[in-house]
């Protein structure tokens, strides 16, 4: 290559929109796309909902590295592992020490399942999803079992136990909330989802330290704080992601809860970029689609020599918990205010609003969920 290219670490959704948003601006640039796994593309928020959505390891699969690759004309490098990132240089060291230059650098490094730290000689059996191998893996294994418990009852704890229960596995979910969706909900939408969940099988411990893992047998024990047991045949663990900042970190890019970048995705390298779960954004982490899309087209754009600033309207965020349609406008971290809460049998409209009665955000569940385009309008951009 006459030119050094840009150079994208991650094909997850953030990396893969960005080169498609890039595409439409500049069709000559070269661009290498540096991945950890096969490379191909693929939907990775449907893996909570694929066992009721008749959808297979394989058929979650859209295009596979060689048609993504001609399609968006770059050079897509699968099963590559970057060990360094070298900004005096302006290249990168693959795990089997080929360098690699880039022009640009953009990290869409993604996050990582945090794993707790339990005793027991069963903790080394814990599953997480946090990809389509490792779904892959979580499938293969399902096909024996019966009984599941799932550790954390945020965003994704409830969409796999939703899609569990639905698909008729015996569902457990643990959590030291009071509440799933503790961090999104008022209190009102928590009981609310807790009942539709249980109507269809989910048992809930909340209030609930895990302590240990043991293996009975064939089966895992889990031991709580308060002296109680449960014994399950797989734990697939869901407490949260934290950003994968330690190729970055090692690099001398600076870091924080994210990779620190301001709103041109820039970091304090000029010519490195980072956006998606592994980057704070003016200081806000936002591990969600619709951010990832956003900040994919102002990149692309400050890539093709037209700086951009990202933009964040308001971001609803659709829960995939069909026995309990969810959707969730979370107000700004910080922001003063209340909820109001209006419920019925088959309904939870949640509004935050501040002194002055301005909207600032909402959870609607059930039926509530059909003012969801309406209600969004009224409220204020995440970032201006």
């Amino acid at each position: 290559m006459s030119q050094n290219p840009i150079v994208i670490i991650g094909s997850g959704l953030a990396g893969y929109t960005v080169i498609r948003e890039f595409r439409k601006l500049e069709n000559e640039v070269p661009v290498i796309i540096i991945s950890a796994d096969h490379g191909g593309f693929y939907s990775k928020p449907m893996l909570s909902n694929a066992l009721t959505k008749g959808k297979t390891p394989d058929t979650l699969l859209n295009s596979n590295a060689e048609h993504v690759a001609e399609q968006m004309k770059a050079v897509i490098r699968p099963y590559s592992k970057v060990s360094a990132i070298n900004p005096s240089n302006k290249n990168i060291t693959l795990q089997d020490g080929e360098e690699i230059n880039y022009d640009q650098l953009v990290l869409a490094l993604g996050a990582n399942q945090i794993r707790l730290p339990l005793e027991g000689d069963g903790s080394e059996e814990i599953l997480s999803v946090n990809n389509l191998d490792d779904y892959r893996s979580f499938r293969d294994t399902l096909t024996t079992k019966k009984e599941i418990s799932i550790l954390g009852a945020g965003l994704i704890g409830c969409e796999f136990a939703n899609d569990l229960a639905m698909a008729g596995y015996n569902v457990h979910v643990i959590d030291i909330s009071t509440q799933p969706l503790g961090k999104l909900l008022p209190p009102a939408g928590g009981a609310f989802l807790q009942r539709k969940l249980e109507a269809i099988g989910v048992a809930f411990h909340f209030d609930t330290i895990t302590k240990r893992v043991e293996k009975i047998g064939k089966k895992l024990q889990l031991t709580f704080a308060n002296g109680k047991t449960l014994q399950t045949d797989i734990l697939l663990t869901a407490v949260g992601l934290i950003p994968n900042t330690s190729l970055a970190e090692k690099a001398g890019i600076k870091v924080n809860r994210g990779i620190v970048v301001n709103r041109s995705l820039q970091t304090n390298y000029n010519n490195i970029y980072a956006l998606g779960d592994c980057a704070e954004v003016d200081g806000r982490v936002l591990p969600y689609v619709m951010p990832i899309m956003h900040a994919a087209r102002a990149l692309a754009a400050t890539l093709a020599k037209k700086p951009t600033l990202v933009r964040y309207p308001a971001m609803p965020v659709l829960v995939k918990t069909p026995a309990c349609p969810t959707v969730v406008a979370p107000p700004n971290p910080g922001t003063k205010g209340e909820w109001q809460v209006e419920e019925t049998p088959n309904s939870v409209r949640a509004l935050f609003n501040d002194a002055e009665n301005n909207l600032l955000g909402y959870a609607l569940l059930g039926t509530a969920i059909n003012e969801k385009m309406i209600l969004t309008k009224e409220l204020p951009s995440v970032m201006e």
